[in-house]
């Protein structure tokens, strides 16, 4: 898809994500809110002991119920449909000619760990930070936006010999 007409999409998501939920977009609390009830289903008695896990417990209501992971759902069955309209839902591994397909598992792997860990740290994710921040007119959402971009770009000469 062209660029420019993805992000006017993706503004207009965003848009609508705020005006029929009064929340922006995030995607890293979903993973929050997965293992707090995978917990509670194993134990209920220590998610509610939990200091961690007891704050994302809300009486009966399942913690699977959450807003967010619905939008995860949402955007994982969104992907399959695209693709498939697309003609483009063929499952391979892409890498480079330069990595074995291994090394592409652990480095895709190590990112996504990474980007996890980064997200909790930070409170959120790229989406919610950056993204939404910035349609608030936060300072720190285009703070975070500038370092997101910033980072990636000081960062890819060390990395791209393995894509390119």
């Amino acid at each position: 898809m062209n660029p420019y007409l993805a992000g006017v999409l993706l503004g207009l998501v965003l848009l609508a994500s705020f005006y029929l939920t009064g929340r922006g977009l995030g995607a890293s609390g979903a993973s929050k809110a997965v293992v707090t009830g995978v917990v509670e289903k194993i134990s209920h008695e220590h998610a509610v002991a939990s200091p961690y896990f007891s704050k994302y417990i809300h009486g009966e209501e399942s913690p699977f119920k959450t807003w967010l992971v619905l939008e995860v759902l949402g955007v994982i069955i969104g992907g399959f449909i695209s693709g498939a309209i697309s003609g483009r839902l063929n499952i391979k591994l892409e890498h480079s000619p330069k990595i074995t397909p291994n090394k592409r598992i652990v480095m895709a792997t190590s990112g996504g760990f990474l980007f996890g860990f980064g997200s909790q740290l930070g409170r959120g994710c790229t989406s919610g930070a950056a993204l939404t921040g910035m349609a608030n007119l936060s300072l720190a959402g285009f703070i975070t936006m500038m370092a997101i971009f910033g980072t990636a770009f000081m960062l890819a000469y060390f990395f791209r010999k393995n894509w390119i």
